[in-house]
């Protein structure tokens, strides 16, 4: 029974992968991610329900636009594989309760903010600032996990501790580095996981950074000016926090859960 519910939520995940395509290469473009349908970037052919499976469309064309044969990316399924791990990901931590459905919806978002962030060096306020006003709203149910106060103050430290830290390197180099947009972001992670999730999110996302930087440094033309999107390593940051505050391997942690701040 166990694997029948896990295929459930991994298919149900694809679908929401498909769904978050939409959303990566729209919104970037300030197009609306309802109208008009799903068509080929190319020819502008509309897109009909047997050629959008998630994946096994992809696989049946052969990786070409049924009308004009152009190339669809790997990108596509990709994303919709990813997204379907990751909504297992979450049924694993949460089961079939609210909290699934909340915290893969979180997940989910921080995903199409990555994406989004690493093509166009920009995260959409509609995730950020939205995920944010949706978060604190959450801590009001009446069974929430993080109260309404700790979620209001990991969105107001979330935000300052990176609008501080982007505007003393501005200060000191004279050179912009990180945008609001991480700002926006990390303020949205605080109002989902509260105060104390932001310790250790920024440090896992900050390690990962640094060691993602250091591999470009030495490979890109650009070498210490290449700009590297922060959205991405907050994202793995949170993804993190949560898999360890979550259930058996919380309690596997002991001691080293007041370290980690969970």
């Amino acid at each position: 029974m166990d694997i029948f519910f896990y295929v459930v939520v991994f298919v149900f995940g694809l679908a929401v992968g498909s769904f978050l395509n939409v959303v990566i290469w729209r919104w970037p473009r300030k197009e609306s991610i309802i109208q008009p349908g799903s068509h080929c970037p190319k020819c502008g052919s509309p897109i009909a329900w047997y050629d959008n499976i998630p994946v096994l469309s992809f696989i049946l064309l052969k990786g070409k636009c049924r009308h004009c044969k152009e190339k669809i990316s790997f990108r596509y399924p990709l994303i919709e594989l990813l997204a379907g791990l990751l909504s297992v990901l979450a049924f694993w931590l949460f089961g079939f309760s609210r909290w699934y459905f909340i915290y893969y919806a979180f997940l989910a978002s921080l995903f199409a903010a990555s994406i989004i962030d690493i093509e166009h060096r920009l995260i959409p306020d509609e995730i950020s600032v939205g995920g944010m006003v949706v978060g604190i709203g959450l801590s009001f149910l009446p069974e929430r996990r993080i109260p309404v106060f700790d979620s209001l103050l990991g969105a107001i430290a979330g935000f300052l501790i990176l609008f501080i830290v982007a505007e003393l390197y501005y200060l000191i180099t004279r050179r912009e580095g990180m945008g609001l947009g991480d700002a926006k972001l990390l303020a949205m992670i605080g109002a989902f996981l509260g105060l104390r999730s932001l310790p250790l999110v920024i440090f896992a996302g900050s390690m990962l950074g640094t060691i993602i930087g250091i591999f470009f440094l030495f490979l890109s033309k650009e070498g210490r000016f290449y700009k590297i999107p922060f959205g991405p390593f907050l994202s793995v940051g949170s993804l993190v926090y949560l898999v360890i505050s979550t259930g058996n391997i919380r309690v596997q942690l002991g001691a080293f859960n007041w370290i980690l701040g969970i």
